[in-house]
């Protein structure tokens, strides 16, 4: 067994994210597993580009109110509880209402790709 004290809170990289958003890093995967966990705290409005993972991404919401769309898919409002299931290759984005602070833990498998940032258009719905 190992104790891993908790690292300091990370600023999101703005090449990943509009606005502000906050990550705290909590497990990551031993051996040939590329899992991360991490807690995502995204400011009114912020959000991620539009990324994919090789093998996939569950979202878990925990407090606020959020806004997630694949490509070619609608945007869906996300609240506490809901959970997110975003399987391996497929472009989405996930953040922050316009009036709501939002916080999910993320768990992914795979490294991310990183694409476009999303427009304010494409946010708005």
């Amino acid at each position: 067994m190992e104790l891993h004290p908790k690292q300091p809170t990370a600023k999101g990289p703005a090449d990943w994210f509009t606005g502000d958003v906050w990550r705290d890093g909590l497990a990551n995967g031993q051996g040939p597993s590329s899992l991360s966990v991490a807690a995502v705290h995204f400011s009114p409005g912020a959000r991620t580009a539009w990324h994919r993972h090789a093998i996939g991404q569950t979202l878990y919401v925990m407090e606020g109110e959020g806004r997630v769309q694949s490509r070619g898919d609608d945007m869906a409002t996300i609240r506490p509880g809901d959970v997110v299931v975003t399987p391996g290759g497929e472009w989405h984005w996930h953040g922050a209402a316009p009036d709501h602070l939002m916080t999910h833990l993320s768990v992914a498998e795979g490294d991310p790709e990183w694409g476009e940032h999303v427009t304010d258009a494409e946010y708005g719905g």
